[in-house]
């Protein structure tokens, strides 16, 4: 079985360009035809589909070609007001533009599609180009946005029961959760959904879904070969899948990625040969179809490939080469990989001034895209999804069984209508004693729901007016917090294990601020925001705020030994405090949310951000006012970001 397979490889390319030479025959005679109908029907739908046919069909052979087609399907279906024609016409214009690597455009064409798509009630038109969106902010690591519109899609395709945008879904969503190390079962779980969907999928986009589900399967077996375990299982799958992939891609602008992850198995097995042939095969097609996107993956793993070789200068110039592709098209995954690269062949040359630049330009892009809060966010939105659709079912169940109900009250009532208008009586006031229970019940919960969000004070003018007006406070003591080692302690912390330590760090900092009457504003990420002195005003805000610093300080201090005696990442915190007047309100008209606003917030974030660990940082506004009640030490005047020089002060302990 493993000779075959080696067999199959050694005689994929004849095989390749043969496939790509009779698609191109059967291209231009398709071609042929919609000129001719272009050429000799009048200015009505039929032609304007036509237009849009070619365009569909050139963008792999001719980006500026299928433009024009695509334009004058616009302009013509604006004349006759043809409004699906418009709509497909917008849709493809952004197909070429995300090819070309034009996200803005892209999306840009693609909303202005979506609005008439939804005019008309095109739902399958809907859900293709949101899905298409999707795609562009997953290009761009917005893992979070991206998700948003795939499950979106997801909801929609699986109301209408459409197999084929099911596939196209389940394809993305994997996608999504690919990229994160912890999450590659879950992707492999999509995949192989669309993978036994696409069975049952017609038409000519069967073989590019086929190619795009292979391809990332194939992916998930060429990481499992990091683990040394099942090695040839996990070889083999991966061969398998991307020679399908390459099978299916064939005579598109897709071939390259497939031919590049052939590339990436080799380069993992130590035939460099092998993987460059593939890898340059893909670099001259993506060049071909000026795919850019493709053009940075291709010299992205020819510049790998080399550097395995011990060939520094041809590394070193796919590298450079493969940066500028990825900034053009902000694949900030693809530039993840190019910085790491570039930071360890500057370091091979002993150039240590470029190593120390890509190796900081690294750590900024790993930063953005290996967010604890990124990754919470898409366990939150496929959670919400979850939530809905348990909370439709749970609808649908409480209906049939409120109508099951009513039909047994009903029989009960004719049975026992003989009892009079005494049980009568007495069913009423059941009814108005239980229904009395429950209303007061629900007010108290949603009393607490409401308390749990906003200011007492705040949320009591809101019940009795229906508005709360914003308020100027002329002293409020602002503290922020934020974890230093936050992004490392999230990479040796499964997600569950991150969630505890912070819901443990978090629901003690509740406490202490409820103990020194401190309202709680939000939290982002791993930063904590809370403010002393509002939504009542007083005198002793920066006391009782500077208290609950010292508190917070110490309870990181205990939970970090805490930590390092079994063995586990630990949190280090940042503290600042400033002292101010401030804007407070509600802001948001679906989900309420109390805020506050000012220069004196803004302070308070550059004493968190000047800080250092384990310390209570404050302004000198806060020291003149705190003085005589703490021991301070004097650090001078600090640069604050936008700010100049400020007086800071450590706090070291109560006078």
């Amino acid at each position: 079985m493993k000779e075959q397979k080696i067999k199959f490889l050694f005689f994929l390319p004849f095989v390749f360009f043969i496939v790509t030479a009779c698609l191109a025959q059967k291209n231009k005679s398709k071609t042929d035809s919609l000129e001719q109908i272009v050429s000799l029907t009048k200015n009505d739908s039929v032609k304007t589909d036509a237009f849009i046919e070619l365009g569909k069909i050139l963008i792999n052979d001719s980006l500026e070609l299928a433009i024009k087609y695509l334009n004058n399907a616009k302009e013509l279906s604006e004349k006759i007001n043809y409004k699906k024609g418009l709509a497909n016409s917008y849709k493809q214009i952004g197909n070429v533009f995300y090819v070309k690597g034009g996200y803005s455009e892209a999306i840009g064409n693609w909303s202005v599609a979506l609005e008439i798509f939804n005019s008309i009630n095109d739902v399958i038109s809907v859900i293709k180009t949101e899905g298409n969106i999707g795609l562009v902010y997953f290009d761009q690591g917005a893992d979070e946005k991206a998700l948003e519109y795939y499950f979106k899609g997801l909801k929609s395709a699986e109301e209408l029961n459409d197999s084929t945008q099911l596939c196209v879904m389940n394809i993305n969503i994997g996608a999504v959760f690919f990229n994160k190390k912890a999450t590659q079962d879950k992707a492999l779980t999509y995949y192989l959904k669309a993978l036994s969907l696409s069975s049952v999928i017609k038409g000519e986009s069967k073989n590019e879904k086929i190619g795009a589900i292979c391809v990332n399967i194939g992916e998930v077996y060429l990481n499992r070969l990091d683990s040394l375990l099942n090695i040839e299982s996990n070889r083999d799958s991966a061969l398998y899948y991307f020679n399908r992939a390459v099978e299916a891609y064939a005579g598109t602008h897709n071939v390259p990625y497939a031919l590049n992850d052939l590339g990436k198995v080799y380069l993992k097995l130590g035939e460099y040969d092998k993987a460059l042939k593939y890898q340059t095969e893909a670099y001259e097609i993506a060049k071909k179809y000026e795919a850019k996107n493709d053009l940075a993956i291709s010299l992205l793993a020819l510049a790998q490939t080399y550097q395995a070789k011990g060939d520094i200068k041809m590394a070193l110039t796919n590298y450079r080469q493969g940066e500028q592709e990825a900034k053009a098209t902000k694949a900030i995954y693809i530039l993840e990989q190019i910085y790491k690269g570039l930071t360890e062949v500057y370091t091979k040359l002993s150039d240590f001034g470029n190593a120390l630049k890509y190796q900081t330009l690294l750590i900024n892009i790993k930063d953005e895209i290996y967010t604890f809060e990124q990754d919470n966010k898409i366990a939150g939105v496929e959670l919400k999804v979850d939530i809905e659709r348990k909370k439709g079912q749970i609808s649908l169940l409480a209906k049939d069984q409120e109508l099951k109900q009513k039909e047994i009250s009903r029989q009960k009532m004719v049975r026992n209508g003989f009892m009079g208008g005494f049980a009568i009586v007495l069913l009423f006031a059941g009814v108005f004693f239980t229904q009395r229970n429950r209303i007061s019940k629900e007010k108290k919960r949603s009393d607490e729901l409401l308390l749990n969000i906003l200011p007492e004070e705040t949320a009591e003018e809101l019940k009795a007016t229906g508005t709360a007006k914003a308020k100027s406070i002329d002293m409020v003591t602002v503290m922020f917090t934020d974890f230093k080692n936050f992004t490392q302690a999230s990479e040796l912390l499964s997600p569950e294990q991150l969630v505890k330590e912070i819901n443990i760090c978090y629901s003690e900092f509740d406490r202490i601020i409820t103990k020194h009457g401190i309202e709680k504003i939000k939290t982002i990420g791993d930063a904590y925001m809370c403010a002393g002195g509002l939504p009542t005003a007083n005198t002793t805000n920066p006391i009782d705020v500077i208290k609950a610093g010292l508190e917070m300080q110490e309870f990181i201090e205990r939970n970090k030994k805490d930590r390092i005696a079994i063995d586990q990442p630990y949190f280090e915190l940042r503290l600042g405090i400033h002292t101010g007047p401030v804007v407070a309100g509600i802001v948001g008209i679906k989900k309420f949310a109390y805020d506050i606003w000012g220069d004196t917030v803004n302070t308070a974030s550059r004493m968190e951000s000047s800080g250092q660990v384990g310390k209570v940082n404050i302004s000198g506004s806060t020291y003149e006012l705190v003085k005589d009640k703490f021991i301070c030490t004097h650090r001078g005047k600090i640069h604050a970001k936008n700010k100049g020089e400020i007086d800071m002060y450590f706090v070291e302990g109560i006078a």
